[in-house]
């Protein structure tokens, strides 16, 4: 893949919850070809899950401040950027991942709108969209909205879940929604990078008009009219404890109990009986526990993200799901 001769490339992998954005990573990184590639995590919640399940969790992967960046212009993000640019060991690309209810266009401003435009190219927004659970009331979300129509492709995964007809009725909707979208489809987030990465879709044009746009909503902001999170009611709920599950209880938890305002779960557990490390993942009523070995010692850490949670009882049945240490 030839690398441009100005600026660090940058991708922006956004995409709702439980898209596969993690997955697409990982994909990304065992799939390098020589490029040394730096990556940026943005969560939504306050234990940083997707940075641990991450294959190179090392000085190229680093975790940014919790909770929503896409809000305003981030300082932080800022600062990272210009720590990478400055390493002595040079870095040849840039993917910058945003939490699941991420408004994805303050972020491509921060590459486009300060200084860093002269530093970075941002080449492209990739926006990941689930083809199982996609549908037009998806698109009720604010911020699922924004991530569609502002991504340059929409790469459309897990197509091998469902059947070709709801998968042209997807992109029917998406196409409603970004007239001419750039659509790719894949499985497990396998897309091959001379697709993805260093294709230059990000212009100076549309940098202009993101420009205008996020002044508008700058000021609707300001007024106290806009704010994506409020609107979409997204909230988070965190949950650690040193004392292992029960198994059968959590499974009763999310199957009797888990209440449908609950859209995305995600942590690393450790079950009463079990020396190894279990991978919990959940979107919608879907989930999955794949065992994994403990780097560290056994911890459960969870996160829930949903609309309006009832986190009062949510901690007390996770509690109660809780065994014999």
């Amino acid at each position: 893949m030839d690398m441009p001769n100005q600026g660090l490339p940058v991708t922006i992998v956004t995409g709702f919850l439980g898209s596969g954005k993690t997955t697409l990573l990982n994909h990304i990184l065992q799939n390098q070809k020589g490029l040394k590639i730096a990556v940026l995590v943005n969560e939504f919640g306050n234990i940083d899950i997707d940075s641990q399940l991450l294959i190179s969790a090392d000085q190229d992967m680093l975790q940014l401040s919790n909770g929503c960046i896409c809000c305003s212009i981030n300082e932080g993000l800022v600062e990272t950027v210009y720590d990478i640019l400055e390493r002595e060991d040079k870095v040849d690309y840039l993917v910058v991942e945003t939490s699941g209810v991420a408004d994805p266009l303050p972020l491509a401003l921060t590459f486009v709108g300060t200084e860093l435009k002269q530093l970075t190219r941002l080449d492209s927004i990739l926006t990941v969209v689930d083809a199982e659970t996609f549908s037009p009331k998806f698109l009720n979300s604010e911020a699922a909205l924004n991530q569609v129509a502002y991504g340059d492709i929409i790469l459309l995964n897990k197509v091998d879940l469902i059947p070709p007809e709801q998968l042209e009725a997807a992109e029917s909707h998406i196409q409603q929604v970004k007239d001419g979208a750039r659509i790719l489809h894949c499985s497990h987030g396998a897309v091959p990078l001379d697709m993805i990465l260093d294709i230059g879709l990000s212009s100076t044009e549309q940098h202009d008009e993101w420009e205008q746009t996020l002044e508008e909503l700058a000021k609707e902001k300001q007024a106290g009219s806009s704010n994506h999170l409020k609107n979409d009611g997204f909230d988070s709920l965190s949950f650690k404890s040193t004392r292992p599950f029960d198994i059968q209880r959590f499974e009763h938890f999310l199957r009797e109990q888990l209440p449908d305002n609950i859209y995305r779960a995600k942590g690393l557990l450790w079950l009463q009986g079990e020396t190894g490390r279990f991978i919990f993942q959940l979107s919608g009523k879907r989930y999955s526990l794949d065992r994994d070995q403990w780097p560290t010692e056994p911890l459960n850490q969870l996160v829930f993200i949903g609309r309006n949670l009832d986190k009062l009882t949510l901690m007390q049945q996770l509690n109660n799901c809780l065994g014999r240490q």
